[in-house]
């Protein structure tokens, strides 16, 4: 927990930027009657039915020093999947970047060895090397900014019927655009102090 605390704590360098990173299953749900939509001095009505219309995944990339992030949606979230928005985030999105520190949960996939298991050994290599883990502690994803964004996500832009993987791409690219635009940042304030100070449970007293 200190490591990762200590990280939100550096000031922004472009040359080490600081990401966080998350994932969330969605369940796509389709309409079974076609909605009544809003009129003057009438609401918009959804049948209560819906249909279930499969699942999907959500990869979440956030800059919060720098007021950006990355939606991908994906039909699942394999190792591949994983390995290959890692390399997405060293070739396209911080391809100047010499290194980049990346924080995540523990989650079995969240392993630097799914590269090697996705690309070509000298390949894997030279993106492995572009990056730096920190794992947030075992039930303390709360840790991840990116799972804070996920939230917000969730209410402003997934509190609706989806149907399809198409549309809820859609959906959240227009989110992001309109997120980023404002540079909305995130200002994490639970400090290195705070948790020695409210986590005792953490520290115990030494004899």
């Amino acid at each position: 927990m200190e490591d990762v605390l200590e990280l939100y704590a550096e000031p922004y360098d472009p040359k080490r930027p600081l990401v966080c990173f998350d994932e969330q299953h969605v369940q796509l749900v389709a309409e079974t009657r076609m909605p009544r939509p809003v009129a003057a001095g009438r609401p918009a009505l959804s049948d209560y039915e819906y249909k279930r219309a499969g699942t999907a995944n959500i990869f979440m990339t956030v800059q919060p020093l720098a007021g950006w992030r990355h939606v991908a949606v994906t039909a699942q979230r394999t190792k591949l999947d994983f390995a290959a928005q890692m390399k997405e985030l060293v070739d396209v999105h911080f391809p100047q970047a010499e290194r980049i520190l990346v924080v995540l949960d523990n989650l079995n996939t969240h392993k630097l060895a799914c590269l090697y298991e996705a690309y070509p050994a000298a390949e894997a290599r030279r993106i492995v090397r572009k990056l730096e883990f920190h794992h947030t502690p075992k039930h303390g994803s709360w840790l991840n900014p990116a799972e804070c964004e996920l939230s917000v996500l969730t209410r402003q832009c997934l509190n609706r019927r989806l149907a399809s993987q198409g549309t809820l791409t859609h959906q959240t690219q227009a989110w992001t655009a309109q997120r980023n635009q404002e540079g909305v940042r995130i200002n994490y304030r639970f400090s290195l102090l705070d948790a020695r100070n409210k986590l005792h449970h953490l520290y115990p007293s030494q004899p």
